[in-house]
């Protein structure tokens, strides 16, 4: 994911909320994951922007529409339009709105409005007691990875990788985010829509590996990720199902980043993997003229484990919606991931 250039900025006077106090390099991720509560219609989701803000009214109105099909209510972080700054509030601001909303006992979900850049910032200020204590359904993608890995590793809360207020609402993506917030049953089988183009598929499944593997499901965008490592919050894939997309990477940078994952070790500790589609991400004439399929062959077809290429998980209309942290298996001949657990509870 190309990283935009960050302009900071601060507020002229102190905020009401202070920050939370910086995490403990020593904390571990807790024993038990903790679900969530279903989402029903009536409930009110809070709309928050960790990473760039969203300040133009008519994006307001159509995170709204979003929520009124759904039969939710919309209660917008008091500095997503309105803070510092024009493409990204301060980090005091965003914190700000990340824990009034987990607080707030009208909340029962929290929606991103959009990915951009910054969440990374929040990391280290976040309060994941009072996240522990009050676990509500957190659903985003691409640059909200970051606070994914971050909540999951010092909370067990099982989040959500999937859409943001602003993503392309296909029927098929609006499906799956209805069937993994909205039910109390495990998601089951999930796959690309089935459409072709003429005699291909509209979504491309290639099997990289063969092969059947069960793991909890880790993941999210590989630029993040990549980002993450030698942090506190680095991800953890040891056993996972882990899966990974991006999108407008050239391959070289595709590579460099698979290529840090695996001499970390943390490619060969998964118990498999997905590669989620990605159109964009092309060699586009560089002196490093590999494809995206031969680097992908290259570094993750030698692992011995099941992987599979092209599943609709990231930057794209189609887009699953993947609880984190429980229980998958992954068949990479049959182009199937399995969702055994329910994200929610009742």
């Amino acid at each position: 994911m190309q990283r935009r250039s960050f302009i900071s900025s601060t507020l002229g006077a102190a905020l009401a909320f202070p920050l939370a106090p910086k995490v403990s390099v020593a904390e571990t991720m807790p024993e038990n994951l903790i679900r969530p509560k279903v989402l029903h219609k009536g409930d009110t989701v809070g709309v928050i922007a960790s990473a760039t803000a969203v300040s133009d009214p008519d994006h307001i109105l159509r995170a709204k529409q979003v929520l009124d099909y759904l039969g939710l209510n919309l209660k917008l972080g008091r500095y997503v339009a309105n803070g510092s700054g024009h493409k990204t509030r301060t980090v005091e601001e965003r914190l700000a709105n990340l824990h009034e909303m987990f607080s707030d006992d009208e909340v029962n979900a929290i929606f991103e409005i959009r990915g951009g850049y910054g969440s990374s910032q929040l990391l280290d200020g976040i309060d994941y007691d009072l996240i522990r204590q009050n676990p509500k359904i957190y659903v985003g993608f691409s640059d909200i990875t970051a606070m994914h890995l971050a909540i999951h590793k010092y909370t067990g809360l099982v989040t959500f990788h999937g859409p943001v207020l602003l993503s392309s609402l296909t029927d098929y993506t609006v499906a799956h985010f209805q069937k993994a917030l909205f039910e109390t049953a495990p998601l089951g089988e999930v796959t690309n829509p089935i459409e072709n183009k003429g005699i291909r598929p509209k979504h491309l499944l290639r099997t990289i590996h063969s092969g059947k593997a069960k793991g909890r499901l880790m993941g999210g965008n590989l630029s993040l990720i990549s980002d993450l490592m030698g942090t506190p919050y680095e991800i953890d894939t040891n056993g996972k199902i882990l899966f990974l997309e991006d999108t407008g990477e050239r391959t070289y940078r595709i590579d460099r980043m698979l290529t840090q994952l695996r001499l970390a070790g943390k490619l060969q500790q998964a118990a498999g993997i997905i590669f989620g589609k990605c159109d964009s991400c092309q060699s586009k004439g560089y002196t490093w003229d590999y494809s995206l399929g031969e680097v992908l062959d290259n570094i993750l077809g030698n692992l011995n484990i099941p992987v599979l290429y092209g599943l609709t998980i990231g930057h794209t209309p189609d887009k699953l919606t993947l609880p984190i942290g429980v229980e998958a298996e992954l068949d990479a001949d049959r182009g199937v991931l399995t969702i055994l657990e329910a994200g929610v509870v009742g």
